[in-house]
């Protein structure tokens, strides 16, 4: 009796080659401005992020199909690391375009396919779930500037675990996550506006899925203004490299500092050397030396410090001030929002992540330290 080939498990795949462009040149957000951040010198990472979630899933390739998108958008990568493929479908003249990924998700999903696995940010999980059916299992691979939704992994290697569950037949639980994307017009204005758009089915892991995130100003400012002050008394040739948020808006209003809700900024001495600065800008600030501190803030509800929203602070930023003077601040009505998860981190280089995985300091009130784990994994 001729033995029956096993069945493949069919991953339809979409990279969006654009995501994340407008994050180091601090334009938040990719949309429409793909052009700008090329002429700025910024270069495209998508593809390697997908590329170190698929080598996650390398020793399994003789269990898988891939049905790909053409060219930048799947087939080149899948094709390089010599995975079986068929590619599906063709692409517009030009640059790769939101309906590029609207059609080719429609057309992926007509070829049966188990899991729909795509990268990019807000705007390409908005596109995908506009154009499959409901049900059709999906999941992201962060790539994007901004990613409040809840339909992507915490970080690359975290996807690539998760498929590689999926492929294995491991138990698995299935569940829906919301999509959501932000008016990048009035983001890049320093107004935060989301929506919900609509659910995928997603492979629900909570160790590898990220949480919706949590927007919002914190309202604890007594904190804020004791640790004000304690930085205020610190060194004044200490240089501060701000991330984003709410809570480090904060510290600079209590100083009395105009700073930027969704930018990075640059403090010495009571003073801010540079406002909404690009990647490029703060690596040409290290240059001159002097000591360095980089004070992140955790996403409310999802607990990323690195890697979303503030790609400004890239791996070679974070290496020249030095992994130990990577700090966190949080108040402890925001660290319960974890709920003992730890801080996430997804810079995009692994080895970093790994360096910087473990107890990391937060300033949590005047002269008050805690220590609080980081992962590259939850």
């Amino acid at each position: 009796m001729t033995e029956q080939p096993k069945q493949r498990f069919r991953i339809g795949l979409i990279i969006n080659p654009l995501a994340g462009l407008g994050g180091q040149a601090a334009l938040k957000g990719s949309d429409n401005v793909a052009a700008q951040a090329l002429a700025m010198g910024v270069k495209p990472l998508a593809i390697e992020r997908v590329r170190k979630a698929l080598e996650v899933v390398l020793p399994h390739a003789e269990r898988i199909e891939f049905m790909v998108a053409p060219g930048a958008m799947g087939a080149e990568l899948v094709a390089g690391m010599g995975f079986e493929h068929q590619v599906v479908g063709s692409l517009s003249d030009g640059v790769t375009s939101a309906q590029d990924t609207m059609r080719l998700a429609e057309e992926l999903v007509t070829q049966g396919v188990d899991l729909l696995l795509f990268a990019g940010g807000d705007g390409t999980a908005r596109d995908i779930c506009s154009s499959v059916p409901a049900g059709q299992l999906a999941l992201g691979i962060p790539a994007g500037v901004k990613i409040h939704s809840g339909v992507y992994a915490v970080n690359p290697r975290a996807a690539g675990e998760l498929v590689s569950l999926l492929v294995c037949g491991e138990l698995v639980r299935l569940g829906e996550a919301e999509v959501r994307d932000i008016d990048e017009e009035a983001f890049r204005q320093g107004r935060v506006r989301t929506r919900h758009f609509g659910e995928l089915a997603i492979p629900e892991e909570g160790r590898f899925v990220q949480q919706v995130k949590q927007g919002g100003r914190e309202t604890e400012t007594l904190v804020l203004d004791d640790i004000a002050g304690w930085l205020q008394e610190e060194d004044a040739d200490i240089g501060w490299i701000m991330g984003p948020g709410s809570t480090n808006l904060g510290l600079l209003e209590a100083m009395g500092l105009e700073g930027t809700l969704l930018g990075v900024d640059v403090l010495r001495d009571g003073q801010l050397l540079a406002v909404d600065a690009t990647e490029q800008t703060l690596w040409e600030l290290l240059q001159n030396g002097g000591e360095w501190r980089i004070l992140v803030t955790a996403i409310g509800g999802q607990g990323h410090i690195l890697g979303r929203g503030n790609q400004q602070i890239s791996p070679r930023v974070v290496r020249a001030v030095g992994t130990d003077n990577l700090l966190v601040v949080a108040t402890k009505t925001k660290l319960k929002t974890l709920a003992g998860r730890p801080f996430l981190l997804d810079s995009g280089d692994a080895e970093l992540d790994q360096e910087l995985t473990g107890l990391r300091r937060v300033l949590s009130g005047y002269r008050e330290e805690m220590l609080y784990p980081a992962s590259w994994r939850a």
